[in-house]
């Protein structure tokens, strides 16, 4: 089978002002933990400080040292962009500098705490979305985050540690990045630089301990972080030898291999947010786009509860990069295999029935029915994790 020329007659105008305009961005480089303590700031300055001795332009737009004396001192010298204050609730914050920074211009900003969530009042409500402008200037930066902050990750991380994270980032940032660097420790070995005083204050080491830092929850956070940096050092490299580099990969009008697409089907309930999570990480291993469904009933407004359900549905899907498709239809089966035609669908997802009982009452059940109408494509009943602890207790 020949393959279509990748040259520039392949290419359109278009994709010469995407390729121009990506070539001015800054690169990202972001320094990953599975909890805090690991050393992410501590490695993210080292890493600066190199760069400022060799005749780079380093400033610091944003630095949380948690008055680690050790990270104070590795700054000291570097050049920091003055905070801004920001009134919120009675309370003043100092944040970074958005504007400030631009305004300096530094070949290379340190914006440390990636997931951070900025006050009202500020240009972005996140802070990735003002690392995205410093890039979209042309200014490289130094980044940390620990793993748990991952959209796709919040049920997993919650199952793992009882401890829901609320600051959150989508996974498309993290996958974007020029470079994603693990900074990694043994749990034992933090647990020591806890009761050392070298990440929290003495007087907060003992609730930590006795909290999110047990044992057993660092040690299935540090297996998480391990295994997401694998899978992004993976993907990346496999798309290296497919398509080139990322910047090809923005120009090439070359059909890839047939390859996976899966789709979700949601609903307002709020189990169905677990599921686009689970959807989005096995689309991720397989390299696939993932599309959310869900169908409304002809004439049925959605209202109330509902309503917000499907507002954080939408949320949800924007965060993750996913697409949410809302249809009318009667059948929720029908409806499906229309979508799934239409979009080049090879795997669907769906949830778990409310009861036992909920799998065969209207005769024939939700599976059985997608199987029956889309022939060829892989039905998977997702299991709701969160069970296994209500059933061992």
């Amino acid at each position: 089978m020949s393959v279509p020329e990748r040259g520039p007659a392949a290419r359109k105008p278009e994709d010469f002002l995407e390729l121009v305009e990506r070539a001015r961005r800054g690169r990202l480089k972001v320094y990953v933990g599975f909890a805090a303590g690991v050393g992410k700031t501590y490695r993210m300055l080292q890493e600066a400080r190199a760069a400022a001795e060799a005749g780079r332009d380093v400033v610091i737009g944003y630095l949380e040292p948690h008055d680690r004396q050790e990270t104070i001192a590795l700054a000291d010298g570097l050049e920091t962009v003055p905070r801004r204050p920001v009134s919120y609730r009675d309370t003043v914050t100092a944040e970074m500098d958005l504007a400030a920074v631009l305004a300096r211009a530094p070949e290379l900003c340190l914006i440390d705490e990636l997931a951070h969530t900025n006050p009202a009042g500020l240009d972005h409500e996140k802070r990735y979305q003002d690392i995205d402008d410093v890039l979209a200037a042309g200014i490289d930066v130094f980044s940390t985050v620990n793993v748990q902050h991952l959209e796709s990750l919040n049920d997993q991380v919650a199952e793992l540690t009882g401890v829901r994270v609320r600051e959150t980032f989508p996974d498309t940032v993290l996958s974007s990045a020029d470079e994603v660097v693990l900074i990694d420790l043994t749990p034992q070995a933090l647990i020591q630089r806890l009761r050392d005083g070298k990440v929290y204050p003495h007087e907060r080491v003992e609730a930590a301990l006795n909290n999110f830092f047990k044992l057993e929850n660092l040690a299935a956070l540090r297996e998480v972080a391990l295994r997401q940096v694998a899978d992004e050092v993976e993907s990346k490299r496999i798309v290296h030898e497919i398509v080139g580099t990322r910047d090809d990969r923005v120009a090439s009008t070359t059909p890839q291999a047939v390859g996976e697409r899966l789709l979700a089907l949601v609903s307002t309930r709020p189990s169905s947010q677990r599921l686009a999570r689970r959807a989005w990480r096995s689309a991720q291993r397989l390299g696939a786009e993932l599309d959310l469904l869900y169908v409304k009933k002809p004439g049925v407004t959605l209202r109330g509860e509902q309503q917000e359900q499907m507002e954080a549905l939408r949320k949800l899907a924007a965060a993750l990069g996913a697409h949410l498709v809302v249809e009318e239809g009667r059948d929720v089966a029908e409806t499906a295999a229309r979508v799934a035609s239409e979009r080049g669908t090879t795997y669907v997802l769906i949830g778990e029935p409310r009861s036992a009982k909920g799998l065969r009452r209207l005769g024939v059940s939700l599976p059985e029915k997608l199987l029956e109408q889309m022939p060829g494509v892989d039905i998977r009943i997702v299991a709701d994790r969160s069970k296994r602890a209500e059933r061992a207790q």
